[in-house]
């Protein structure tokens, strides 16, 4: 790979890579990616202004990391794609040159040079302010069991939780599903007032993929507010917020 003078140089296995890349690519097709001298940092929106995705990496995660700060919009599609081709436990190594004004991104004898996006077109949005009464931490891999299950009978899901239970339901024209958890089956509930609220599976059945493999998610909503996920990854070293407006009786 030709260095010249880049502005940035990481590396990183194929597994973070590939968790960066999928969660991103749930809400958005293009993304700015800001390093800076202690890690990543992303905010996009999908572009109806559904979801909203906060991600934060840790520079720890990665096996190398060599940046001046960097903002590059790349397409979501085309790191998908050239991420998929390595192997469990490949190196993955992300370059940008400013004087080329291109990026290469390197697995074993594979390189792909990149043009980013102008930046310009990619400007991040801001985090919501709210307040969501109602919470509750669950294992990643339960929370995937249930939007996948509840994908089956439709496109609407109903969050509802009390003091002693969070539920996941869906009722289609013909068919129900229904999944519910007792305090005792979830790792932590904090909810004063009962809450139902209805979001869009559409946002939330591909984040299945990516909750299957996280030790916990937690979620925070409230009645028809809209909902807050967080979730780890990397041991820690990388942070996700994901919000999702939510679908009211003014939205049928």
């Amino acid at each position: 790979m030709y260095r010249g003078a880049l502005m940035l140089n990481v590396t990183a296995r194929q597994e973070l890579m590939r968790t960066i890349v999928d969660t991103l690519g749930v809400v958005v097709e293009e993304a700015r990616l800001d390093f800076g001298e202690n890690g990543l940092s992303v905010r996009v929106v999908d572009p109806s202004h559904v979801a909203m995705i906060k991600m934060e990496v840790d520079s720890a995660a990665f096996d190398g990391w060599e940046v001046d700060e960097t903002k590059l919009g790349l397409e979501m599609r085309k790191l998908k794609e050239i991420v998929g081709i390595a192997g469990a436990g490949d190196m993955v190594e992300l370059a940008y040159n400013d004087e080329s004004g291109q990026a290469t991104i390197n697995i074993g004898r594979i390189d792909l040079n990149l043009r980013p996006l102008d930046n310009s077109t990619l400007n991040p949005p801001k985090e919501p302010a709210i307040d969501l009464p109602c919470g509750v931490t669950i294992a990643g891999s339960e929370l995937a069991q249930a939007l996948r299950a509840a994908k089956m009978a439709g496109d609407l899901v109903n969050l509802s939780i009390t003091d002693s239970s969070f539920a996941v339901n869906v009722k289609g024209s013909t068919d129900e599903v229904n999944v519910e958890f007792s305090k005792d089956e979830l790792t932590a509930i904090d909810c004063s007032d009962a809450a139902r609220s209805q979001y869009s599976l559409t946002y939330l059945t591909p984040m299945a993929k990516i909750f299957h493999g996280i030790e916990n998610v937690n979620l925070r909503f409230g009645e028809n507010l809209p909902l807050k996920l967080t979730f780890d990854f990397s041991d820690g070293a990388g942070h996700v917020e994901y919000f999702l407006a939510p679908r009211v009786e003014g939205d049928f």
